[in-house]
């Protein structure tokens, strides 16, 4: 990111309790309109804004050139209509180069958005192993491979990045309900939250082989201490080497060592400053900042890697635009620190870039220009 994120705890306290709807009554970013078509930018004033609303993604006709006609209804909307298949439930993403893979868990599939290419492609609807039933948590290393979590099959699959069905990880000897994972940048090791349920201790995230399937380790169990878990959501490994675990059910973030040492933790239930009401997607940027949705406020908030709030973008809203939910769920950041935060309630990814780059830069700006 171009400047770092900082944000005083006054600015952040009076901005959470005015934006987001953390006050109980929810207040949803207000809507542009054909007065005021400049940029949708957070923090809003007086603070500097960090990130600018970008566009909404509604499907795979996404990957198309903006016109003018597109940019200026992206603007007054937030959305552009265009040819593809379109999101029906988008559930989590990942993003490398400017490739956007989706999992949609009605249709049973992972829609994938070529930026550069502009292109776009449909993985799982083949027939074989790699076939999808319900595809959840997703995540890809430096090579570009695409692992898929299938917590039906309670298989991990593994596609290229052209999404060519490559090997299946069976985790069900050990893992009753795969949800969220993520994976080292050599793809050898991959980290699969066990989200667990009512009938079970086991809320955990297993440490994975990911060339043989083996398992190395199991961290955590139910409970409500250091190191224990309740309905445990995703996973993300942090620039510093750290798993970092959006742990729903005790309404926190949990911090852990590879080797499955306890670090630290934030959060708490409640609707002030960093708390939390159902942390689901969690996500780091370049930077090594962490980002974590909450589906009841309808947001993401952004944490230095030690856990102080940053900032936040968004607001629970009954109706659609830029920068409302009604469910969100899941979180990426690019390379170029842009973020594509879903909201499954909504069909759409919404994608914020920050102030310090232009539309036409870092991957998602690499397409060609409209003719």
């Amino acid at each position: 990111m171009p400047y770092p994120l900082k944000l005083t705890w006054a600015a952040a306290a009076l901005a959470l309790w005015t934006v987001s709807g953390l006050s109980g009554c929810a207040t949803p970013p207000p809507q542009q309109t054909e007065e005021d078509t400049g940029p949708i930018v957070f923090p809003k004033p007086p603070d500097p804004p960090r990130f600018v609303f970008e566009r909404t993604l509604v499907g795979t006709g996404a990957v198309r050139s903006l016109t003018e006609t597109d940019r200026f209804r992206t603007l007054l909307t937030g959305a552009a209509t265009r040819e593809g298949i379109g999101f029906a439930k988008p559930f989590d993403l990942a993003v490398h180069q400017g490739r956007v893979y989706v999992t949609d868990t009605v249709q049973r599939t992972v829609l994938a958005m070529d930026f550069p290419n502009q292109r776009w492609f449909v993985i799982g609807d083949q027939d074989g192993e790699g076939t999808l039933s319900k595809p959840l948590g997703i995540a890809i290393d430096a090579q570009g491979e695409v692992y898929v979590s299938d917590i039906t099959q309670r298989r991990v699959k593994v596609y290229d990045a052209a999404g060519r069905h490559l090997r299946s990880i069976d985790v069900s000897a050990f893992a009753r309900r795969p949800s969220g994972l993520d994976v080292t940048p050599a793809g050898d090791r991959l980290f699969i939250i066990d989200t667990g349920g009512i009938d079970t201790d086991q809320h955990s995230v297993f440490v994975v082989d990911a060339r043989t399937g083996q398992l190395i380790r199991t961290i955590g169990t139910r409970g409500t201490g250091d190191g224990e878990m309740n309905l445990p959501r995703d996973v993300k490994l942090g620039k510093n080497g750290l798993l970092y675990v959006t742990d729903g059910g005790n309404f926190r973030v949990q911090v852990f060592t590879q080797e499955g040492e306890f670090v630290r933790k934030w959060g708490s239930p409640g609707r002030q400053i960093g708390q939390f009401t159902r942390p689901k997607g969690i996500a780091a940027d370049p930077d090594g900042n962490i980002y974590v949705v909450d589906a009841a406020f309808g947001n993401f908030q952004i944490f230095t890697p030690e856990g102080q709030l940053l900032m936040f973008i968004g607001g629970r809203s009954t109706t659609p635009g830029p920068a409302q939910y009604m469910l969100p769920s899941g979180i990426d950041v690019d390379e170029d620190g842009r973020i594509y935060f879903i909201d499954q309630f909504f069909s759409k990814i919404d994608v914020f870039r920050p102030v310090g780059i232009k539309e036409t830069d870092g991957w998602l700006g690499r397409a060609p220009a409209p003719q």
